[in-house]
């Protein structure tokens, strides 16, 4: 099974799932961000890539609050920067994964893929190798499945992956990737060009060689 957010990570994670041979669940958070059009681009990609089941699973992280995802703080548009930018939703790849990882034991499913990356990011700490190594601890300490045996695997195949790598492997996989939305504001139907995701994406097209499909309101580098 996958996570799916829509975003071109998730969906060449999910299409990795796919290669391997693995069978296709397909779980989206709508946890009423503020980039909602993304859920638009996880039901595209689920239905491309063949997912037996697409759960479109409703969590209102708006009543936490604490980041310009889920709350009333601008989305930064000056460029990448160090430390952790408010774009950051507070333990949300912790959540996501519980959540996976509650549907996989249910579904009987022992493979968790997740489109983490710890290279081109925006350095949210639950996107690192140490946070994935200890949730798969906890995933098999925390279940029934696990300490019975049957033990779970947290996939990140991304995540020592450059954004260019990442966009050369929808090519090699055969993905649009104008399928898939990473803008965190978007100006209507395009990407705003200017936050962190947007900027991230457009240099990844540009370092792998390969044409940008995205449509973004003005030009994200």
């Amino acid at each position: 099974m996958a996570l799916l957010s829509g975003g071109l990570d998730s969906m060449v994670a999910a299409a990795l799932a796919v290669e391997a041979g693995q069978t296709l669940v397909a779980l989206t958070i709508d946890y009423n961000q503020r980039h909602r059009v993304e859920l638009q681009a996880a039901a595209r990609i689920a239905e491309r890539l063949g997912a037996v089941k697409h759960i479109v699973l409703p969590l209102d992280l708006t009543l936490f609050g604490g980041s310009a995802l889920t709350a009333d703080i601008d989305v930064p548009k000056g460029g990448v920067a160090p430390g952790i930018p408010v774009t950051y939703v507070p333990a949300r790849n912790t959540i996501f994964l519980s959540l996976a990882l509650g549907l996989a034991e249910a579904t009987g499913a022992r493979a968790i893929y997740i489109g983490v990356n710890a290279l081109d990011y925006s350095g949210y700490p639950d996107c690192r190798p140490a946070f994935v190594a200890a949730f798969q601890d906890l995933a098999n300490l925390a279940t029934k499945a696990g300490v019975e045996g049957d033990r779970f695997t947290i996939h990140t195949p991304l995540l020592h992956m450059t954004k260019a790598d990442i966009a050369r492997e929808a090519h090699r996989l055969g993905l649009d990737a104008g399928m898939s939305w990473s803008c965190y504001d978007p100006a209507g139907d395009m990407h705003c060009g200017r936050c962190d995701s947007c900027r991230l994406r457009a240099k990844g097209f540009v370092e792998a060689g390969l044409p940008d499909p995205t449509r973004y309101a003005v030009p994200a580098i």
